[in-house]
């Protein structure tokens, strides 16, 4: 409404401009100067503009009573529209809560068949399970028992084979304690020791190495001395065992005694410095022996405690010309020894080797002289051959027009046409 007002005004003011317009074109014109029209056009826009501002003023009432009456309208129409809504989402309401217990009753009674179906087939299970586990557990437990059962009477055997190893043990701690007996192990190890490297004829047992004494080395290897006589240097070997030095260590380091452990390892290394002392005295007699023996341990653990002991081998070596091996290191001393022997048995052999390719070489230049002369009498008949066959192609040339008997009837050829044929 707004809009054909303000389009009705404007059209008016354009009118209004159009008249003034031509009066000012009019007037220019005629020359004149009236101002009668304008006066006329100005009354007239006044009461124009008067009649626009009234029928404004009608249409701004018109149009709030219009939106007033609209608005109440709308209202009354929203309200009703409400109402309706309440109504139906009232009904709506109660028709899902109808549904829904419907829905409820249903799955409340199905839940109840299903758990009552639950329940029955739960303690059918139950009761079979409970069957079946009864009787695997009786199964289980029959065996298990009688698994325990032989494996208590397999643990009562072995009580009874360690009982007999601790007497076994016992008893050879007794047979042990005996100094005689063990120096009789450690000789046995050490002889079996050299049965499985050397051989019989390169060593010796009970061995007097200094001339005129009585004193005997337990083992001696037989070396080659430097001269052409074919004179022996024995290499002596002796074993020990200080057991009861070796014992009172180890059990001071089972205790965690350092005052303990440092007066037995001091004991067992005066044990070891005498028995050295011993054998350089009675066995190392330069140059019917080495300058040096070895003192042999049968224990690989008492070589060890005295390889731990700080210079303590050094010192053997240097004051008392003493070596000291355990069963590994005089396994591999003697396998050292055995390639020795086997360098010098290659050494003494060398001249007799030279002496036989000397002779080879003489005979094979005779068979190089043999050799040449069969060559030239091999050469004289392959040249007779030769010349032989050149001859039995000129005469098959010859005898080519010869008609050929047949086998009874040929005849055999004089044996001077034969001999002429062949000069």
């Amino acid at each position: 409404m707004n809009d054909l007002f303000a389009g009705i005004v404007l059209i008016l003011l354009i009118i209004n401009g159009s008249l003034l317009l031509l009066i000012l074109i009019k007037t220019h014109k005629s020359g004149q100067t009236d101002l009668a029209p304008f006066k006329q056009l100005a009354y007239n826009q006044e009461r124009t503009e008067a009649m626009v501002r009234d029928e404004l003023g009608k249409n701004r009432q018109e149009l709030t009573f219009n939106t007033k009456a609209l608005r109440e309208e709308l209202t009354m129409q929203l309200h009703s529209f409400t109402n309706a809504n309440d109504q139906k989402f009232n009904r709506l309401i109660q028709l899902n809560e109808h549904k829904l217990d419907k829905i409820r009753e249903t799955v409340e009674g199905k839940l109840t068949s299903i758990q009552s179906d639950n329940s029955k087939k739960l303690e059918e299970m139950r009761i079979t399970v409970d069957e079946k586990l009864h009787a695997t557990l009786e199964k289980r437990l029959g065996q298990s028992f009688q698994l325990v059962s032989e494996r208590l009477e397999l643990v009562h055997k072995g009580l009874g084979e360690m009982q007999q190893l601790a007497s076994g043990v016992g008893d050879l701690k007794k047979v042990l304690s005996n100094v005689k007996t063990r120096g009789i192990w450690g000789e046995m190890q050490l002889a079996s020791l050299l049965e499985q490297v050397l051989t019989p004829e390169q060593y010796a047992a009970n061995v007097a190495t200094k001339p005129g004494s009585q004193d005997r080395v337990e083992f001696a290897i037989r070396l080659p001395g430097k001269d052409k006589n074919d004179a022996v240097v024995w290499l002596p070997i002796d074993a020990k065992f200080p057991q009861e030095d070796y014992l009172r260590l180890l059990e001071a380091q089972e205790m965690s005694n350092p005052e303990l452990v440092a007066g037995a390892a001091a004991g067992l290394e005066a044990r070891i410095r005498q028995e050295a002392k011993t054998i350089k005295e009675k066995y190392i007699d330069p140059p019917n022996t080495t300058d040096f023996a070895i003192l042999f341990l049968p224990v690989e653990g008492l070589y060890a405690e005295v390889l731990r002991r700080p210079g303590l081998c050094d010192s053997l070596q240097r004051e008392y010309r003493i070596n000291i091996t355990g069963p590994t290191t005089l396994a591999a001393l003697l396998n050292s020894l055995q390639m020795g022997f086997r360098t010098l048995a290659i050494e003494k052999r060398s001249s007799d080797v030279w002496s036989l390719l000397g002779a080879v070489k003489t005979e094979f230049g005779k068979f190089g002289d043999v050799l040449t002369k069969t060559k030239e009498k091999l050469d004289q008949a392959s040249k007779q051959l030769d010349a032989a066959t050149v001859r039995t192609r000129a005469i098959e040339r010859k005898l080519k027009g010869v008609a050929q008997l047949p086998a009874p009837e040929m005849i055999n050829v004089p044996e001077e046409y034969a001999s002429g044929d062949a000069e």
